[in-house]
């Protein structure tokens, strides 16, 4: 084997094994970055009141005006309920209602306490209703209003 043939396998054998460490170093960070991008999804992906998953309300159509009232159970009494309704435009309209929680307090004693809602939306008689509870949908169960009955009346008796 001459010389000129030794230096070229030398070097072509260099060049191989430094390839191989470069690309192991590339996968190793690449790795590093999945598994960062991972440690923040489980992050995100914590719910606040994971128990609320349903919202029950009277419903009220009265003078081409939807009304909405009911309760929610919170775990302390510095929960404060926040609703609006948001009709999209189709027809027949469709009403979604987002529910959102402010709570500015440090501490606060763990008793349940119940917070009213009451929400509004001018739109059809044929309008269909659906609900978000700080950003993740819910479901919403209306219970139709007893004739002669008004939203100022309201009682909440809902069993099971």
């Amino acid at each position: 084997m001459s010389q000129k043939s030794i230096i070229l396998f030398v070097t072509l054998f260099v060049l191989i094994v430094a390839g191989m460490f470069i690309y192991a170093n590339l996968k190793n960070s690449e790795l590093k970055n999945k598994n960062e991008e991972t440690v923040e999804v489980v992050e995100e992906q914590v719910v606040p009141y994971p128990d609320i998953t349903r919202i029950d309300a009277k419903h009220y159509f009265i003078d081409g005006k939807h009304t909405l009232v009911g309760e929610v159970n919170f775990p302390t009494p510095c929960d404060l309920l926040e609703s609006e309704a948001v009709v999209m435009e189709s027809f027949p309209e469709q009403v979604r209602v987002d529910f959102n929680v402010i709570n500015n307090s440090d501490s606060c004693v763990q008793v349940a306490t119940a917070q009213r809602f009451k929400v509004e939306a001018t739109a059809s008689s044929e309008a269909t209703f659906s609900a978000t509870f700080m950003g993740r949908d819910v479901t919403l169960n209306l219970i139709p209003a007893a004739e002669g009955e008004t939203p100022e009346e309201f009682e909440l008796f809902i069993k099971g």
